[in-house]
């Protein structure tokens, strides 16, 4: 049997939730009919974030302590109903989900990094399809790093996989030049890092935590692992078969 080609797909809270308030279940029903399309050939592991943006779609927080601890308990809430809106609609689509749960701290210690590559390669191959997610109940670190990109990057990195999806709001990365005319166009491919950093201006995206700068930290972690990252436009149907397809614009860093 050929060797399945592994992905990690990172998706965001703008991706998840098309640019609303709300996690939009189409969008994860298209992120399961293209995994369905491709489990031939491919197999996949997920970082999803969008716990919180599902909890405030039901739950108003009192709280006189900070923001950061208001954001940790609504990850705290919306966490076990994002994974299950993630079961429900894979299930449709004969697919497997499991949850694994966290933190920078963990990629800090052999022993864990350990734990982390065994219990995902189980999951794999026994056709589970690992949902990734940043543990906020104990971590600040997402708000820090921004919006779950290097958490996608050093597992990523971890777990050695060929290619490394992260689905933004954009159809790649920009030229600067073009975003300053208000004609945006996309760098296709990319074979010299410094020179893509040059290009990157600095945006922060409306309920993610990302922006390009965070995407570019996590393709800088990818690259010293030797790993391609496509950043591809997450908001359009079939944006990983398309893009494997050469059917839209996206990034390509080699």
């Amino acid at each position: 049997m050929q060797k399945k080609k592994r992905i990690l797909l990172k998706v965001g809270s703008n991706t998840l939730t098309k640019e609303t308030n709300n996690i939009s279940r189409g969008k994860i029903e298209d992120i399961a009919n293209q995994i369905a399309k491709l489990k031939d050939s491919c197999e996949f592991v997920i970082v999803s974030s969008g716990a919180i943006a599902v909890a405030k779609q039901f739950v108003k927080l009192e709280s006189k302590h900070e923001e950061v601890f208001v954001k940790q308990a609504l990850a705290s809430i919306g966490q076990p109903h994002l994974i299950r809106i993630y079961q429900e609609i894979f299930r449709e689509y004969g697919l497997l989900t499991s949850q694994c749960l966290l933190s920078y701290s963990d990629f800090e210690k052999q022993e864990s990094k350990t734990n982390i590559v065994n219990t995902i390669n189980v999951l794999v191959s026994n056709n589970y399809i690992p949902i990734i997610n940043e543990n906020d109940t104990v971590a600040t670190d997402e708000i820090k790093f921004g919006d779950n990109d290097k958490l996608a990057a050093l597992t990523a990195s971890l777990l050695e996989v060929d290619l490394l999806v992260i689905a933004t709001n954009t159809d790649g990365i920009y030229t600067k030049e073009s975003i300053k005319n208000n004609a945006p166009k996309t760098i296709e491919i990319v074979s010299n890092f410094e020179d893509l950093r040059k290009e990157v201006v600095n945006s922060k995206s409306s309920l993610g935590t990302g922006g390009m700068e965070s995407k570019i930290e996590a393709v800088a972690v990818a690259k010293k692992a030797n790993i391609e990252t496509w950043i591809v436009n997450g908001l359009k149907d079939n944006f990983i078969t398309n893009a494997f397809e050469n059917k839209i614009p996206f990034t390509k860093i080699k």
